[in-house]
């Protein structure tokens, strides 16, 4: 390997000396660094060979070889990373939007798996899985000195089999097991209903499906509503929404924009910048937006999150979001394989980076542990809900007529519904609250 290796470098120096002769001469400085990088070239080989002929165990070349590029990739930054042909072809079907496990998007912090977030309807979703849990043990075997990519391989398995995370969670006093089922994943990336008088738009990841499924559901749910006049506004519920493909971000920013810049990248190399703009056209018709984040919204949603707020197209409510604000890359190479590559930041509107520090809400809101029922509290606000109305005899309302009491029944039966929501998800209840106030003070 070493005679292979040093062969390489002799091509190579050769290479260096007829550029010589056609350009201007290399500095001494340059000259300094090339040297030390084959210094080092040659270092690795003699290790390299070192290991396979002296380890106590025979090795695998290739494995050995795998293991130091992505020791190289995962020394850079927490995102980047050598993909083997597997990991690749896996990745791919993710994006697609279907695939095998736990439904948990992680990444590494101290040594330990941290979660990003659970996806909807996913085993760890229903398991209990949290934003921000920490990852210590995966079948009783510690996560510490495991890559991310060593930890996620473990995770996987066949479809119908148990795994034991045993979890972290700030707030608890001792860690604790948590035992989930793998399954297929199925993303529905987009899910649009009708809370009141506002269409909620639930986005739980950006895949190649997530601009299309957007702008079909929001339409059927506008025509379900008979018109866009009778909707106050819209909730983007991006909570937990780990985030996925760029260009995804972009065009779902772009739905509710009319004009100006969505996001910029910036690399070391001006080929890895980039601006994207707004195109004419707004999916709600000028309505107001509210968007909904937490702790485990990162990445591509954070980008539609900075973007509308920086626009002042829509008010961020929630907590602070991840703080992944970098673009990696993905390079296909020799063998099947791919290289993850961290190659730029990117940039809201207003030119602020969010890597390490996350969207700030406009309005923070923590969310309320959900009440369970119970019969006792029902009791008594059936007992706080009694009014004049209900008193025997009393006096009917001489001022409205049958229709406008129906109607004014109506909306405050919506408004029962909204308040009813805040037991069980305070956040969005908050979010349509400040849409029915927005309406209020338009008309």
């Amino acid at each position: 390997m070493k005679k292979i290796l040093l062969g390489t470098l002799a091509g190579a120096v050769a290479g260096l000396v007829i550029a010589v002769q056609v350009s201007a001469p290399i500095n001494a400085q340059e000259s300094t660094r090339l040297q030390t990088t084959y210094e080092q070239l040659d270092l690795f080989g003699d290790i390299f060979e070192r290991i396979r002929s002296t380890y106590v165990e025979e090795v695998d070349d290739v494995a050995l070889i795998e293991a130091a590029i992505n020791g190289m990739l995962t020394s850079l930054d927490p995102h980047s990373s050598y993909l083997p042909p597997k990991d690749y072809d896996e990745m791919q079907v993710e994006t697609r939007g279907e695939f095998g496990g736990l439904g948990i998007e992680v990444t590494q912090e101290d040594g330990f798996v941290k979660v990003v977030s659970p996806i909807d309807d996913t085993p760890a979703y229903r398991a209990g899985i949290e934003a921000g849990d920490f990852v210590t043990h995966i079948d009783g075997e510690s996560v510490l000195g495991l890559t991310l990519d060593d930890a996620v391989e473990l995770m996987r398995g066949a479809v119908g089999e148990e795994i034991v995370l045993t979890i972290f969670r700030v707030g608890t006093d001792e860690p604790f097991d948590v035992t989930i089922v793998r399954d297929i994943i199925k993303l529905t990336a987009v899910k649009v209903r009708t809370e009141g008088r506002a269409i909620v738009v639930r986005i739980t990841s950006f895949t190649e499906k997530t601009y299309s499924n957007l702008v079909e559901g929001v339409a059927e749910e506008i025509e379900a509503n008979g018109g866009v006049d009778n909707i106050d506004g819209f909730v983007l519920d991006l909570r937990n929404n780990p985030g996925g493909l760029l260009s995804q971000a972009i065009a779902v920013s772009d739905a509710f924009l009319d004009a100006g810049e969505i996001v910029s990248t910036r690399g070391r190399n001006e080929r890895d910048s980039d601006r994207f703009n707004a195109q004419l056209g707004d999916l709600a018709d000028g309505k107001p937006i509210v968007i909904l984040i937490n702790g485990g919204s990162a990445s591509a949603s954070e980008i539609v999150a900075g973007a509308l707020q920086d626009h002042r197209r829509a008010i961020v409510i929630g907590t602070k979001s991840f703080g992944k604000g970098s673009v990696q890359t993905i390079m296909p190479i020799a063998g099947s394989g791919a290289m993850r590559l961290t190659t730029a930041r990117y940039y809201t509107p207003s030119g602020r980076s969010i890597q390490a520090l996350g969207i700030t809400p406009d309005i923070l809101v923590e969310q309320r542990p959900r009440v369970e029922d119970d019969e006792s509290t029902e009791e008594q606000e059936r007992r706080r809900s009694r009014s004049e109305a209900d008193l025997r005899g009393s006096l009917n309302n001489d001022s409205l007529t049958d229709e406008e009491i129906e109607l004014l029944e109506a909306e405050r039966a919506e408004q029962e519904e909204i308040a009813a929501l805040r037991d069980e998800d305070f956040q969005l209840s908050y979010g349509l609250d400040i849409l029915r106030g927005l309406n209020v003070l338009a008309k």
